[in-house]
């Protein structure tokens, strides 16, 4: 029966089989007429709307290309108009070269046409744009002036004088531009930087050699022993009278010394220009050769530790020899095997989105190694490995103790660790590349035996790379992370009941923490509760400043109020008199006294209304509500409070009964006690 039903397994398996070949068959024979369709007609690059990307990798090919025709100008016209012989020698090889660098010249202004440009950030392809730009700037004068067909001269003067295309230098510009490019990007800008400056040092002494032959045929070869000597035997040949100049004028630049004296006004003038050129020459290369030592040393002091100040310090205080000997083989490990533990400096020009690219690029494979990151979120993933910090230990060395408190996890990158008794040679077990340790001791769970300690002795065999994961940043992770921060929790459980070193017992009589969720909502509720009291404080603080103003506002009118009414008081008081002595009334001053406390007590009545008055505008304190009260409500209270002072000093000086703006009697009394108030106040008036 068991090799029935295998032979029935084996025969289902290939009729199965055969149909997917079949089926296979027929697709491929589909795809094969698909292929040997025509190519639609939108494969075809359209010329018109073809615009080149400055960043994409052909406008930085091109600009290599371009390298080649204006070098070539710069170098040979000026040979062949110094050396003849070299000219006509390989005539039809300059022109052929000469016009195959001046068709690149017009494939140059092409690609420039279609070369879009940066507007806010984005990348204009308009063709119309593109060419009213490049039409208006003056990099289009300078490309028709080093296009200008100037061989036409060579009718005038003949051909052995190429330097009628001297305008092609007019593209010197195009040259900087393409090494600018290739030393931003290049991997060794300061090897690239030491070859630019011999390149240039090479094409000056190129022209000095040039000039120096050409000054040696105007003044007459073998003439003295400056110039250069008459052209027989040896001296005759072309490689000859070129290697020649040009040994004689390194030897100017380079100031080495032994050149004959000049004798001529030429002579002099040419060793002049020369041995200042020197000068700048000399310059040059010491400032660049000392930029490249200090960015090395500048690079050295930011990957590694700098060595200096440790053995400075160690000096000072006299460490020991032997512990001093472990530091230096640690700092020696590092530069040896190139060992950067500096990444965070290293990278902190850059925007957080590249680094992150980096460091997930870097170090997300071994992360992803650890068992409880295993199946956690990609974007958490990404946030822990911003991280890592890597961390190097010697041979012999500790990385955590039994006992310890844990404050970080451990991955190893490279090396081997082994865990060791407590006599530190009892081997339990070897960790090795990709092991981790310690992921439990950061996670705070519940009912852990261990208490959040090392459990074992862990100790490097030889020099380890560990990427160590602090508590702290595993937690700041976390709280954004609560769905992982409770999936992590239940891996580290499991981990621990399998250790047996979870206490299960605990774990219902223990409260949950408090969530992030909470303490936050809870500090909102506190934050308004003392908004709210902020704002019936300054509520309050408004309402007593307006209070003192109003008083001091009455103060100053009833002292300015006697002084304007001193004349027409004083005859007042001499017809009262008369009056008063005449028809035998009461003396002026005992009326004036009982007036006088007559409104001091109404003065005090009016004031206590007010404070009662201010005293209900304002909550109770503790309820956490805001106040009802607003600031019209702090300027009726004013009014009122005030407003009776003015009209009954006023009807009692004046004996008018209608307020007058200013006096800030406008409000009409709101009780009835008030009310009759003024109306004594305007009998008391009337009499007198």
């Amino acid at each position: 029966m068991d090799k029935t039903r295998g032979n029935q397994w084996q025969t289902l398996l290939r009729l199965q089989g055969a149909q997917t070949l079949n089926k296979g068959g027929e697709d491929g024979a589909k795809d094969e007429k698909k292929h040997q369709t025509p190519l639609p007609l939108k494969l075809k690059v359209n010329w018109k709307d073809w615009v080149v990307d400055p960043a994409e990798q052909f406008y930085y090919v091109w600009l290599h290309i371009m390298i080649f025709p204006i070098v070539y100008n710069l170098v040979i016209i000026i040979l062949r108009t110094c050396f003849a012989t070299i000219a006509l020698s390989y005539l039809p090889m300059w022109l052929t070269l000469d016009y195959l660098s001046d068709f690149m010249y017009m494939l140059d202004m092409l690609i420039t046409v279609h070369t879009g440009y940066l507007d806010q950030g984005i990348l204009i392809r308009d063709l119309a744009q593109l060419k009213k730009r490049y039409l208006s700037s003056k990099g289009f004068l300078r490309d028709v002036a080093s296009l200008l067909p100037t061989d036409f001269l060579y009718f005038v003067f003949g051909i052995q004088i190429p330097l009628v295309r001297i305008n092609r230098f007019l593209r010197l510009p195009r040259l900087n531009e393409a090494l600018d490019r290739m030393e931003t990007i290049t991997s060794y800008p300061n090897t690239f930087r030491l070859s630019k400056l011999m390149i240039y040092i090479f094409v000056l002494t190129h022209w000095n050699a040039c000039l120096y032959f050409a000054l040696s045929s105007y003044m007459g070869f073998g003439r003295d022993e400056w110039v250069y000597p008459n052209i027989t035997g040896d001296f005759a040949t072309m490689r000859r009278q070129y290697f020649h100049s040009f040994w004689f004028t390194t030897k100017i630049l380079t100031t080495v010394g032994d050149i004959p004296m000049p004798d001529t006004e030429e002579e002099f003038l040419f060793m002049i220009a020369n041995l200042l050129i020197a000068v700048l020459v000399f310059a040059s290369v010491v400032g660049n050769v000392g930029n490249v030592v200090t960015n090395l040393r500048d690079r050295d002091n930011i990957f590694f530790p700098n060595h200096e100040l440790v053995k400075a310090y160690l000096r000072s205080h006299h460490v020991s020899k032997e512990l001093r000997q472990r530091i230096d083989n640690w700092y020696q490990h590092l530069h040896i095997n190139k060992k950067i533990i500096r990444e965070n400096e290293i990278l902190q020009q850059l925007p957080v989105y590249l680094r992150t690219e980096i460091a997930v690029s870097v170090h997300l494979p071994t992360l992803s190694k650890v068992t409880i990151f295993q199946n956690c979120d990609k974007s958490l993933l990404e946030e822990l490995v911003l991280k890592l910090t890597p961390q190097v230990f010697s041979p012999g060395e500790y990385v955590c103790r039994k006992g310890d408190v844990g404050h970080e996890m451990y991955i190893i990158k490279e090396g081997k660790l082994a865990v060791v008794a407590d006599d530190g040679v009892t081997e339990f077990a070897v960790l090795s590349e990709g092991n981790f340790f310690g992921e439990i001791s950061i996670l705070n769970i519940k009912g852990n035996k261990s208490g959040n300690r090392r459990t074992a002795n862990i100790k490097s065999i030889g020099y380890s790379d560990l990427f160590s994961l602090s508590k702290e940043d595993l937690t700041d992770v976390l709280s954004e992370f609560p769905a992982a921060k409770r999936h992590l929790e239940e891996k580290g459980r499991q981990i621990l009941t399998k250790m047996g070193m979870l206490e299960e017992s605990g774990q219902g009589e223990e409260r949950e923490e408090e969530t992030v969720e909470n303490k936050v909502k809870r500090l909102e509720d506190t934050l308004e509760v003392l908004q709210t009291k902020l704002a019936r404080l300054i509520v309050e603080l408004e309402s007593s400043n307006r209070k003192m103003q109003a008083r001091v506002d009455q103060l100053q009118w009833e002292l300015a109020a006697p002084e304007s009414q001193a004349p027409e008081d004083g005859a007042n008081d001499e017809v009262a008199q008369g009056r008063g002595e005449g028809v035998g009334g009461e003396p002026g001053w005992e009326r004036e006294e009982a007036e006088g406390e007559e409104e001091e007590g109404l003065d005090a009545q009016i004031e206590a209304q007010g404070q009662a008055e201010g005293d209900n505008d304002v909550t109770k304190e503790g309820d956490g509500e805001s106040t009802k009260s607003t600031k019209e409500d702090l300027e009726v209270m004013k009014e009122d409070q005030f407003g009776l002072n003015y009209p009954y000093d006023h009807k009692k000086k004046t004996g008018d009964d209608t307020p007058r703006k200013g006096d800030g009697a406008e409000i009409e009394p709101e009780n009835a006690k008030e009310e009759e108030s003024g109306e004594r106040g305007c009998e008391d008036g009337k009499e007198d």
